[in-house]
């Protein structure tokens, strides 16, 4: 870290970190078929999850321009809509949309978040990229450069994540959603390495935003759009370089007044690996349970419990459930619940549900199940302690598991047996068993949103992979639109 002359106005060098990422964006190349293949699963995963928001005025009321009337036409597309945008406020929209259900992809480490966050103002900047080249006589990107795009912004977040902790400060992770977005969408508009480090500066510059709305007790619906508000900004920045906005070389390392010291307790960023394309290729997917994924493992061993204890829930004298120490840090609630917010990020609400419905939707966090008094009383019943092995597996950089496990112990003395998973479904190891259920996810999302014929041309494209990713992004937006 520099330590200088605060007197001195001489501008240093940029700060490394931001330097390597714009080296990374602009020069890196993206070879692993393994990365692409799931990148093209990540945003069908993304658009069932945007689909499915759809269903909730509390996420529609967000979407739409800034102000009444204030739309662009020939702008960004808003899938399920029949929104045009500028890409800022679509950046917006679409983040929203994909972020709402908390149901899209996963990396955990020393910090959590949703990669495919990003692509709210991926998709915003690419569609309207490419709809102002349509209509200058140009081309626009196809959905594998959107596809390649990607991949960086999930590399950059998720190799920010390994070994940096924004939580044990205070902040939210969609910071880093605004760092891998600003740079990613600076280059999309043609930016060159000098103008991404500008723009990237400006991302540190803005600091955090206070994770406090996802703990009790402030958590709130503000943690189903903070991701597209870090889209809508990340647009703002990487727009605002591109027309010659300067930055600011040292906002990582200056004293006093750099984010090191004033934000990360003076700790300069430590990485476990260059910028490649592992975060992709071992990108965790929600696709069974919509719920905060340090629970996902929980959820699936009650589900596979819930036989044997539906028919005995006043029986039931405890419930004990192993995590991993994060899992116990951030999900573990005692007491009421005050909202869906609330509910979806309480691993014992998460356990309580399947065990006694043998389901879990994002209609099980509504007032209205949350009602059930059964609920309740299984959630005063539980237990939550810290499995180390569970902890030392989720570090491990070749597992990455996330494992739990529950069992139920009956007041007559009996009990089942633990029942205890290490990682998901939608886990890197389980993608042959994974993958048709996303594909599932997908197609029941999207023909519950979209026109029959719309619905099948997305599926035939979903299922002809080269088609797809030869396809004019503005061409795939079109099929969303309306």
């Amino acid at each position: 870290m520099s330590h200088y002359d605060l007197r001195s106005a001489a501008r240093p060098d940029p700060d490394q970190p931001m330097v390597d990422i714009a080296n990374y964006v602009v020069d890196h190349t993206i070879e692993s078929k393994e990365a692409y293949d799931t990148a093209r699963y990540m945003l069908l995963d993304s658009l069932a999850c945007a689909a499915l928001a759809m269903d909730h005025p509390a996420c529609v009321k967000h979407l739409g321009p800034v102000v009444p009337g204030a739309e662009m036409k020939g702008g960004a597309r808003v899938p399920f809509t029949a929104y045009e945008l500028d890409p800022v406020q679509g950046a917006y929209n679409i983040g929203v949309q994909i972020r709402w259900l908390d149901f899209n992809d996963t990396w955990l480490a020393a910090e959590w978040g949703h990669p495919s966050d990003n692509l709210g103002a991926i998709l915003a900047v690419a569609d309207y990229l490419g709809r102002k080249a349509e209509a200058e006589g140009g081309k626009a990107m196809t959905v594998r450069d959107v596809l390649g795009h990607a991949i960086k912004a999930h590399e950059i977040q998720g190799c920010y994540a390994l070994k940096n902790s924004y939580n044990r400060v205070g902040l939210d992770h969609v910071i880093l959603v605004r760092l891998a977005s600003t740079a990613v969408t600076t280059r999309m508009l043609g930016g060159d390495k000098d103008q991404i480090v500008n723009a990237v500066s400006h991302s540190w510059a803005d600091n955090g935003v206070l994770r406090t709305y996802r703990h009790a007790p402030n958590t709130g619906p503000r943690k189903s759009w903070a991701a597209g508000d870090a889209c809508r900004r990340a647009v703002t920045h990487a727009l605002n370089a591109i027309k010659g906005e300067v930055g600011y070389p040292s906002v990582l390392s200056a004293k006093t007044w750099g984010f090191y010291d004033v934000a990360f307790k003076g700790k300069s960023f430590e990485f476990e690996r260059p910028f490649g394309s592992y975060v992709m290729e071992n990108v965790l997917f929600k696709i069974s349970f919509p719920a905060e994924f340090h629970a996902q493992t929980a959820v699936e061993c009650a589900m596979k419990l819930h036989p044997q204890v539906k028919d005995r829930l006043d029986q039931i004298e405890r419930i004990e459930i192993e995590t991993q120490e994060a899992g116990v840090r951030i999900i573990d609630k005692t007491g009421p619940l005050a909202n869906y917010a609330d509910r979806d990020h309480c691993i014992q609400y998460m356990v309580a549900v399947p065990l006694i419905f043998g389901r879990l939707t994002a209609d099980d966090y509504t007032d209205a199940v949350a009602a059930d008094p059964r609920i309740d009383a299984l959630r005063e019943k539980m237990v939550v302690r810290e499995n180390p092995q569970f902890t030392k597996d989720y570090f491990d950089p070749d597992k990455r598991y996330i494992g739990n496990a529950v069992q139920v112990f009956f007041k007559d003395g009996s009990s089942t047996e633990k029942v205890s998973i290490d990682y998901p479904i939608g886990h890197r190891r389980r993608r042959a068993e994974g993958i048709p259920v996303l594909m599932a996810k997908f197609e029941a999302a999207i023909r519950a949103r979209l026109p029959a014929d719309k619905a099948d041309r997305l599926l035939a494209l979903a299922n002809a992979p080269e088609q797809l990713e030869a396809l004019p992004i503005t061409e795939f937006m079109a099929l969303l639109h309306g």
